[in-house]
């Protein structure tokens, strides 16, 4: 693949509009997760032929009519993204994080800005409490600041509290700020300067279109891809329904280690870190616990070039008898409460690949959801 310079630091793939548009598109389109994205285009072997076939996918699993999303708006965006001295970063990049790529349901594309062979270098995040003490935020700055002389890349939310410590610790030696809103959204308002700065000295990314407003939907999504992007996740001050729980869980289902900074008993603002190790986190109270997990700093704990994609086979052409069968006994026994694809599969006694097929079917017609990689629930 041919490459040029990109806006902003790296080289990057030499996309045509055209296909950017494309991907755009079918991001966007409804029933489209980032799961059924790859399917689609396993399916049919490109984005474009996707497009193409998509509505009649959508019809055999039971919907009349569906609509891609509008090619204005997508064209609109790309067009944004441009005036930001952003790109967008397709999941078949080279400069793709590999770390990132290899989670159940990778974002098939980024929006982001700033130096995007960061990405692909060594990343450990750090996350807390947005309502940090003084003493946590010193610690995560210290940390950020500590990790980044070793050669880490810290990765955050730039949420207040912890996640702006690390940030602004790390800000000399690198740092990725991942995003739940769009790009040109400055969230809160008051880290606008800090995210300005990690534009100049490190990179911001985004999952979501330019323009999105801060939605609650798409906070636990972007932690699932700060820890995806990561070796592993340090958790500092979380209280029990914090966030960085759910970053945390998303570490360890992905197979990153997670790390816990103990803290007071009586601070409420610390018993979900403190649980954490009461369920066996590793506890940190310095670098020096990095450095004795990871003891080769010249080396990935894991190497970049070990983490392997998700594969997404191409499901089999069904006749119409055989797809009418299975989408009854796929719903029949699915119910709004997730339940695994590899149950359903011996519950049901049909072979993987007619689920895959029935599933994708069902869920470009909207009748069936799929909250994580490995789960699914009929929606009513």
């Amino acid at each position: 693949m041919d490459t040029s310079s990109s806006p902003k630091g790296g080289g990057k793939a030499a996309l045509s509009e055209k296909t950017q548009l494309d991907w755009l598109q079918l991001s966007r389109t409804e029933n489209v997760g980032p799961i059924t994205f790859m399917q689609l285009k396993a399916h049919f072997g490109s984005v474009q032929a996707a497009l193409e076939g998509l509505p009649e996918m959508a019809a055999r699993g039971g919907k009349k009519t569906l609509r891609l999303y509008p090619r204005k708006i997508v064209e609109r965006e790309l067009a944004q993204l441009k005036k930001l001295r952003g790109r967008l970063l397709l999941i078949d990049d080279p400069h793709y994080p590999a770390h990132l790529a290899s989670i159940s349901d990778p974002p098939p594309v980024l929006r982001i800005i700033g130096n995007v062979e960061m990405l692909s270098k060594r990343c450990f995040a750090v996350v807390g409490g947005r309502n940090a003490s003084l003493n946590g935020r010193k610690f995560a700055h210290k940390m950020a600041q500590d990790m980044g002389y070793l050669g880490w890349i810290l990765v955050s939310g730039l949420a207040r509290g912890i996640d702006t410590a690390t940030h602004q610790g790390a800000l000399a030696s690198g740092t990725v700020a991942v995003l739940a809103t769009g790009l040109d959204r400055y969230y809160p308002p008051e880290n606008k300067h800090i995210q300005k700065e990690i534009e100049e000295k490190g990179v911001v990314i985004s999952e979501v279109p330019i323009g999105t407003p801060p939605q609650a939907q798409q906070f636990p999504r972007r932690n699932r891809m700060i820890s995806g992007l990561s070796h592993g996740v340090i958790v500092l001050e979380a209280a029990m329904r914090s966030g960085s729980l759910i970053t945390a869980r998303f570490a360890l289902e992905q197979g990153r280690d997670v790390f816990a900074v103990p803290g007071s008993p009586s601070d409420g603002r610390c018993e979900g870190s403190n649980d954490l190790i009461r369920q066996g986190g590793n506890v940190l109270t310095s670098v020096e616990d990095i450095i004795n997990m990871y003891p080769d700093e010249k080396e990935s704990p894991t190497s970049i070039k070990e983490m392997q994609k998700p594969s997404y086979p191409p499901p089999p052409a069904l006749s119409s008898r055989e797809r009418s069968k299975a989408h009854q006994m796929l719903l029949g026994n699915m119910s709004s409460s997730p339940i695994g694809v590899d149950e359903l599969t011996r519950a049901c006694h049909l072979s993987a690949s007619e689920v895959s097929a029935s599933l994708l079917e069902l869920e470009l017609a909207g009748r069936v959801t799929r909250p994580s990689g490995s789960h699914v629930s009929r929606l009513n």
